[in-house]
C-alpha cells in the first residue's frame, strides 16, 4: 500500500497573491509532493495550502515552505482577523493512507526540530504531538498571539517552546507543528454585522464553553463585506457533522433576530462529509456512497474485481467478513466478532434514533434524537475498530509463544512476552465488554423515545448489544487463566462481575 499523508500550512499572508504564488511554488518543486489547493482570505490575512504525498517529501516542502514564509512575512507588521503566532502559524500533518497517527507525530516532532536547525523559528507542538497536556488545543498555544506571546516568552517560563529558545524570530515568530486527524475549516456567515452576535453563537456550539464535541469557534468580523461570520473548526466531522453545526447555529442566530447569509468550506474536504450533510438535508431514504458515480467509477478504475458470488448488494458488503472468519486460521475469532456484533448494534441504534427523527410524531424529542446519532455513530466506529484491534491482540500473542527459548535469558524474555501480550489480549475484549454494556443501556434509554413502528428494530440491536458483551466478556476469562498477575486478574474478575450485574439490570424485553 502507498504510504501518503496531507500536510495544510496555515501562513500569514492572504492579501498579497504574488507571496502566496511564491510560497506554493517553493512547496511544489519539492518531488512527489502535490499542492491540492490553496484558499486566500483578507479579512483573515492568512492563507491555507494543502499538500499531499510521500510523508518524507511532504515534510520537506513543509521545511521549506516555512523557511520561505519567513524571508517574505513579517510578523510585526502583520494584521488580521484570524489568531496568529508566527509567519508559518500552523503545520499539521494528517494520516491518509498506509500511516498511522503516531507516524505522523513521529513526522511532527522531526520536521519541528529541522525548522529550528535550519531557520532558528521556535517550535511548539500541538494536537497529537503535543508534549504538554495544556498543550493539544491550539488556542492554549496561541493564547494572546503574536504579540502577547512574545512578551511571556520573555517572562514566563511555562510558556516556553518545545524546540529552539525562549524568544521569538524577530519576524518570523514562532511555529506551531501537529498531527491530527482530517479538519474541516467550516464557517457561516451571518446577515448582520454584530460581531457580538457571532461572538455568542461561537460560544454556545464550542465545545470549551460546553457546546458541540469536536467543535471550536470564534466569532470573525468580516469587514471587506460588512458581515460578522462564526468561524468553525471541526477536529471530528464524522462525530460533529456539519449539518448539525449549521443547524444549531441557523437557532441560535434566530434568538438574536439574525440568520445564515450563506456558509463556506475553507481548504479541502472531505467527500464523506458532504455525502452526510445530502443525507440529512435531502431526508434520503437507504442511501449508501455506493450510489454515488464518482466513488463507483474510482473502484472501477482502480481495478476492484467484480464480485463472483453474485451476491445481492447487503450480502455483498457482509460477504467478506463472514468468508475471513470462516477460514481455518486463528483470526479473525470470536473477540473479533463480538465486537462486530456490537458494533452492528450500535449501527442499528442509529438507524432507529436517524429514522425516528425523521418522523413528525417524534418531533418533541428532536434533540435528544439527533444527541443518540452521534453517540451511536462514535460506538459504531470505536467498536469496528476493535474488530481489528482484538485480532492484532491476539497475533501478538501467538508471536510471543514462538520466540526462542534456548537459554535461561530468552526463557525469561519470552516468559514475560507472553504475560505482556496476554494482558492486551484482555484488554481490548474488556473495553469491549464495557462498551457493548454501556450501548445496551442508551439503547434502553432510546427506546423511550424512538417511533413505535421500530421496536423490533430495536430488540435487535439489544440482543446483539447482549451478545457482544457476553462473548466479549468469554475472550477476557479465557486470557486471565493465562496471566500471572493475581492483583491484575483479580481487579479484572471483578470489573466482569460488575459487567454482568449491569447486563441483568437491562433485561430484553
Amino acid at each position: 500500500m502507498r504510504r501518503l499523508i496531507e500536510c495544510v500550512p496555515n501562513f500569514s499572508e492572504g492579501r498579497d497573491k504574488a507571496k502566496v504564488d511564491a510560497l506554493i511554488q517553493k512547496m511544489a518543486s519539492v518531488p512527489g509532493v502535490w499542492v491540492l489547493d490553496h484558499e486566500m482570505d483578507p479579512d483573515h490575512n492568512r492563507c491555507v495550502i494543502t499538500l499531499a504525498g510521500e510523508p518524507d517529501a511532504v515534510a520537506e516542502a513543509a521545511i521549506l515552505g516555512t523557511g520561505r514564509a519567513m524571508e517574505l512575512i513579517d510578523m510585526n507588521e502583520h494584521q488580521g482577523a484570524h489568531p496568529r503566532v508566527g509567519a508559518t502559524d500552523v503545520v499539521p500533518f494528517i494520516p491518509v493512507q498506509g500511516v498511522t497517527l503516531e507516524d505522523c507525530v513521529g513526522l511532527a516532532r522531526r520536521v519541528g526540530d529541522e525548522i529550528w536547525k535550519r531557520y532558528r523559528i521556535p517550535i511548539f507542538y500541538y494536537e497529537a504531538a503535543a508534549t504538554r497536556p495544556d498543550r493539544v488545543n491550539l488556542e492554549n498555544v496561541r493564547r494572546g498571539q503574536f504579540e502577547g506571546m512574545k512578551e511571556e516568552l520573555k517572562k514566563n517560563h511555562d510558556r516556553q517552546p518545545d524546540v529552539g529558545e525562549p524568544k521569538m524570530h524577530p519576524t518570523a515568530g514562532v511555529t506551531v507543528v501537529g498531527a491530527r486527524k482530517f479538519l474541516v475549516a467550516y464557517n457561516v456567515n451571518l446577515n448582520t454585522p454584530d460581531l457580538g452576535i457571532a461572538n455568542k453563537i461561537a460560544k454556545a456550539i464550542r465545545f470549551s464553553s460546553g457546546g458541540l464535541r469536536y467543535v471550536k469557534s470564534m466569532g470573525v468580523e468580516l469587514k471587506a463585506r460588512k458581515l460578522a461570520q462564526v468561524s468553525i473548526n471541526l477536529t471530528d466531522y464524522e462525530q460533529t457533522p456539519m449539518h448539525r453545526v449549521y443547524e444549531i447555529v441557523k437557532r441560535e442566530a434566530e434568538r438574536y433576530g439574525a440568520m445564515p447569509l450563506g456558509s463556506e468550506i475553507v481548504g479541502l474536504v472531505p467527500k464523506k462529509a458532504i455525502e452526510m450533510a445530502a443525507d440529512y438535508f435531502l431526508q434520503l431514504e437507504n442511501f449508501s456512497p455506493d450510489q454515488v458515480f464518482e466513488n463507483k467509477l474510482a473502484l472501477a478504475l482502480a481495478g476492484a474485481p467484480a464480485n463472483e458470488k453474485k451476491d445481492g448488494k447487503l450480502a455483498a458488503m457482509a460477504r467478506p467478513f463472514v468468508d475471513a472468519v470462516g477460514e481455518p486460521t486463528a483470526t479473525p475469532g470470536g473477540g473479533s466478532v463480538a465486537a462486530f456484533a456490537a458494533a452492528l448494534a450500535a449501527a442499528l441504534g442509529k438507524m432507529v434514533a436517524g429514522l425516528s427523527h425523521k418522523k413528525k410524531s417524534q418531533a418533541a424529542y428532536t434533540d435528544r434524537l439527533l444527541g443518540h446519532v452521534d453517540a451511536l455513530r462514535r460506538e459504531a466506529d470505536a467498536l469496528t475498530e476493535a474488530i481489528d484491534a482484538d485480532a492484532a491482540s491476539f497475533e501478538a500473542v501467538v508471536t510471543a509463544f514462538k520466540l526462542p527459548q534456548g537459554n535461561t535469558d530468552e526463557i525469561a524474555r519470552r516468559d514475560a512476552e507472553i504475560q505482556k501480550t496476554t494482558i492486551g489480549a484482555a484488554e481490548v475484549p474488556l473495553r469491549v465488554a464495557e462498551r457493548a454494556v454501556a450501548l445496551l443501556e442508551r439503547l434502553r434509554q432510546l427506546e423511550t423515545i424512538a417511533a413505535a413502528s421500530m421496536k423490533s428494530d430495536l430488540k435487535v440491536a439489544r440482543l446483539m448489544a447482549a451478545a457482544g458483551a457476553e462473548g466479549a466478556v468469554a475472550n477476557v476469562e479465557i486470557n486471565l487463566d493465562g496471566i500471572k498477575d493475581a492483583a491484575y486478574v483479580a481487579a479484572k474478575r471483578h470489573a466482569i462481575t460488575a459487567l454482568r450485574d449491569r447486563l441483568s439490570a437491562a433485561p430484553m424485553a
